[in-house]
């Protein structure tokens, strides 16, 4: 099994090893899908979190093997690069990958857990704060579009939320897909569109970002507003043909 590890975490290198190998047997259970499991495992007096990704399909287990990166490798060096651009993630530990001589097998990738008290599934603009706190979401995403980052799985709960006292923080998680080049308004706009179909938040988000950009706020709510709808129809029609298809 091939494993690369930070820089930090080298000298506990049999200790991850050992967290890998025995993922089965040992370890906190604290996500258990059908595409992917997290758990949690004590290591050199911290707590980290351990995902194992699913064994991909015939066709990408051979091209993971020769020609693609797997996700927990790009979790892993997305990871690096989110930090060193100053956006927060949890700290990245290790990845692991098995492979046989034609196929890719399992993947893992470890990261320090993190401490947090909400994500954006959980703002409800019927608490005092919360319009703060999506206020300064929407302004953490347009940090990312500035530094050239498209978070492809921008989605409720892959942000956990740190509030800090009235400051909040914010902490991207789910690093596999992301894309690292400069935006354009459409593409900016596209990346809100798994968050939410309320109104009123779009609006504020809007609202918020408008006051970032060169453009004025109906037009950035009707670009949102827009790409929203147009997720939801997708996923709508995706979920009747998985219906239609498992009958």
């Amino acid at each position: 099994m091939k494993i690369k590890i930070s820089q930090a975490y080298k000298e506990v290198k049999p200790e991850i090893e050992a967290i890998v190998f025995n993922f089965k047997k040992k370890g906190e259970m604290l996500v258990d899908g059908k595409r992917n499991k997290i758990k949690t495992f004590d290591l050199d007096g911290k707590k980290v979190n351990v995902k194992s990704f699913k064994i991909p399909n015939a066709l990408n287990k051979f091209a993971y093997r020769f020609f693609r990166k797997s996700k927990a490798e790009r979790s892993f060096i997305y990871a690096h690069h989110l930090l060193s651009k100053d956006i927060g993630t949890p700290y990245p530990i290790a990845y692991a990958e098995e492979t046989s001589a034609f196929s890719f097998l399992r993947s893992f990738y470890l990261s320090e857990q993190l401490s947090y008290d909400l994500t954006f599934r959980d703002i409800d603009l019927n608490k005092p704060g919360h319009e703060a706190i999506l206020r300064a979401f929407t302004r953490f995403i347009f940090e990312l579009h500035e530094k050239k980052i498209e978070f492809l799985d921008n989605s409720p709960g892959n942000t956990l939320i740190r509030l800090n006292d009235g400051n909040p923080q914010f902490f991207l998680v789910d690093l596999n897909r992301m894309n690292f080049k400069a935006l354009n308004f459409s593409e900016r706009m596209k990346n809100f569109s798994r968050l939410t179909q309320e109104k009123e938040v779009v609006r504020i988000m809007a609202n918020e970002y408008a006051k970032q950009i060169d453009k004025n706020e109906e037009e950035v709510f009707e670009a949102m507003w827009f790409y929203i709808r147009k997720f939801q129809e997708s996923f709508v029609r995706k979920k009747a043909f998985k219906k239609k298809f498992k009958l």
